[in-house]
């Protein structure tokens, strides 16, 4: 039997760097600033490793406390500002957020204590990897389909024991249409790890995650971590960037039946996540959900509030 090659299976979006803002285009920090941001988020990593150590032994809440604050205060040192908007989960869901950046997980952990889904490189990215393994990160090898069962698997098994379980749906990173102007918005939410919400009975809750630069008041892919290029390149530019600002909108949650069709979920997922206006919530302490667009067709996803209640997936 012939194999199947890898780069057919691993999607692929077709960003580049044409998506991205052209020098100079993005206001900037001087200098000594992003020297400085440069060392506090190189602190941040570091602190993060000894994290990982006491992380196994922790309680569980006070380990998710210590995840949450620690992404958040990172994420800043690097000079990002988090905004949320919408009622973070806090109990078991299944998490599917589009992708963009390195930033989006420090984001997401930053909003929901979850165990992320994420592509296996990213076990031996540097501090980061090391963290990730001890927060029990269900590690996915694109490069073998036949291994993706055992890993949806994993992710119901740590939903039914309460968790929350994060993932990247659309498989790898977008500009979200921010970018040049014949960039889509984003990409197909694959539907494999939608099983495992589907399995364990519990829901699904969509979350957009938007970058944009508070000194313009504009959209921004000075974030973005896309094509062929390199993450000192993407950090660098990071750094430099002034008033970069991600808001993370929550939107309903979904609850799909027992017999729910998990193509069909993941596209009420991807709906939620690509069509939603950003400013749909107006506060993190909102009581209304955010409206979700729902096929036409399938099984029924029942949209709801959000529900108590990864990295990079290509399903």
């Amino acid at each position: 039997m012939t194999a199947v090659p890898f780069d057919l299976w691993r999607p692929r979006s077709g960003c580049d760097d044409e998506c991205l803002p052209a020098p100079g285009e993005t206001p900037a920090v001087p200098v000594p600033r992003q020297v400085a941001r440069l060392l506090a988020g190189v602190g941040m990593l570091l602190l993060g490793t000894g994290l990982a150590v006491v992380l196994p032994v922790l309680p569980a809440r006070d380990g998710q406390a210590a995840v949450r604050a620690w992404a958040r205060r990172t994420a800043r040192a690097f000079g990002v500002r988090l905004v949320v908007r919408g009622r973070p989960p806090r109990r078991r869901a299944l998490v599917a957020a589009n992708h963009m950046s390195w930033l989006d997980i420090l984001v997401v952990l930053a909003v929901a204590p979850t165990r992320m889904v994420a592509k296996r490189e990213l076990r031996s990215w540097p501090l980061i990897g090391l963290l990730a393994a001890a927060a029990g990160t269900v590690f996915v090898d694109r490069s073998r389909p036949r291994a993706l069962p055992a890993a949806v698997r994993r992710a119901a098994d740590a939903l039914r024991a309460g968790r929350a379980v994060a993932v990247f749906p659309e498989g790898t990173t977008w500009c979200a249409g921010e970018g040049a102007v014949d960039c889509r918005p984003g990409g197909g939410f694959r539907p494999a790890m939608f099983q495992a919400a589907i399995d364990a009975g519990a829901p699904v809750v969509p979350l957009r995650i938007a970058y944009r630069c508070a000194a313009t008041g504009e959209s921004t892919t000075a974030a973005a971590f896309l094509g062929e290029e390199t993450l000192l390149r993407s950090v660098r530019r990071v750094i430099a960037g002034r008033g970069i600002e991600v808001t993370v909108t929550v939107a309903a949650a979904l609850h799909p039946s027992r017999d729910a069709d998990r193509r069909v979920l993941a596209r009420a997922a991807e709906s939620a996540v690509h069509l939603v206006p950003v400013g749909a919530v107006r506060s993190r302490r909102a009581d209304a959900p955010v409206p979700v667009a729902l096929p036409s067709t399938g099984r029924p996803v029942r949209p709801s509030r959000p529900a108590a209640g990864g990295l990079d997936l290509a399903a």
